[in-house]
């Protein structure tokens, strides 16, 4: 039996209708024949916005090419309840294309087996926990992760200046680049992602294919949990009966930057978004420091068009099953 996770979405763009579930209007309605195979969600978007990790369990597929290199790929995921967790496993491949140019991925996309575990009623904890290279930050509904952390820092490594691209691994290390920043040149593609070494896909930001940005007719949807378990929505929010998009509580700071403790080297110029430490917390948005918020009596968080554009830090415990391995 196949939720309306996706199905709605995809009636959407077929014109067509689906009886059990479009009459109902409930965002758990499910199929009520036995149909056991996936669910095609290539190119689908998400609707609905259930906080509850369960709601979307089910089997799901997509078929998807590698634009610049003309290679097909089947993305598979499948997201089952256990007790009061979720698991998400997939083998890494979203449900839309990727690498179109100009993207330049340091190492071509492979098909990587990954799950991830949540749980379905998360906790926030006394105190935020940071992000770290340690730890992916979140999975989204496509099967495939958020990875917000580069591993590159100004001043370390065997790159040269300004080019540095691996090996910051200490996360104490002042000026870490911020991938999502044009002029950090991290070789993503239209979806603001690209590969590990490995060649696993991830995301550095708004995945864009998932939720459409730009529709103020309803409120985004839930597109993916962070390791804590809290839902990640998409942009837009009802205040007050406008629809618009969320703002988020950092900003740049002002003027030449200043040299910092335990820098290797300094890169000097202005604050104009290359590195992380180019931000600061204002708290003139929507959203607290990890950006995130309690919207209808739920708390999560939400993708923003500015930093930190997805999370700032976790508002729980992020999950032993998102610790990375060694470097």
């Amino acid at each position: 039996m196949h939720t309306a996770l996706w199905i709605t979405a995809l009636l959407a763009c077929s014109g067509t209708e689906d009886p059990d579930s479009a009459e109902t209007g409930d965002p758990q309605a499910t199929d009520t024949d036995t149909d056991t195979s996936p669910v095609d969600i290539t190119d689908a978007l998400l609707t609905l916005r259930s906080e509850n990790c369960a709601d979307y369990a089910d089997s799901y597929l997509a078929n998807v090419e590698d634009i610049q290199r003309a290679q097909p790929f089947t993305a598979t995921l499948d997201i089952t309840v256990s007790g009061s967790s979720c698991a998400f496993s997939s083998n890494a491949i979203p449900n839309h294309d990727f690498n179109a140019s100009p993207a330049s991925f340091a190492t071509p996309v492979a098909e990587v087996s990954q799950t991830f575990q949540i749980p379905s009623s998360p906790v926030a904890a006394s105190t935020a926990t940071p992000l770290s290279l340690q730890y992916d930050n979140a999975v989204f509904l496509n099967g495939v992760k958020l990875d917000l952390l580069a591993a590159a820092c100004y001043g370390v490594g065997n790159e040269p200046l300004g080019q540095e691209r691996i090996g910051c691994f200490d996360v104490a290390s002042p000026w870490r680049y911020d991938p999502m920043s044009p002029s950090a040149s991290f070789g993503t593609d239209g979806h603001n992602a690209h590969t590990q070494p490995d060649g696993t896909y991830h995301y550095h930001g708004d995945p864009h294919a998932l939720f459409d940005v730009t529709d103020l007719s309803a409120e985004s949807p839930v597109i993916g949990f962070a390791a804590d378990g809290f839902p990640i929505f998409g942009s837009i929010i009802n205040d007050g009966g406008t629809l618009r998009p969320v703002k988020s509580g950092y900003a740049l700071k002002s003027g030449a930057r200043v040299s910092q403790s335990g820098e290797g080297a300094f890169p000097g110029g202005t604050y104009d978004g290359t590195y992380r430490d180019d931000y600061e917390w204002t708290d003139a948005g929507d959203l607290d420091a990890c950006n995130g918020m309690t919207h209808n009596g739920v708390y999560g968080y939400y993708i923003t068009d500015s930093y930190p554009w997805v999370l700032g830090c976790f508002t729980g415990t992020p999950d032993a099953s998102f610790k990375k391995g060694p470097p």
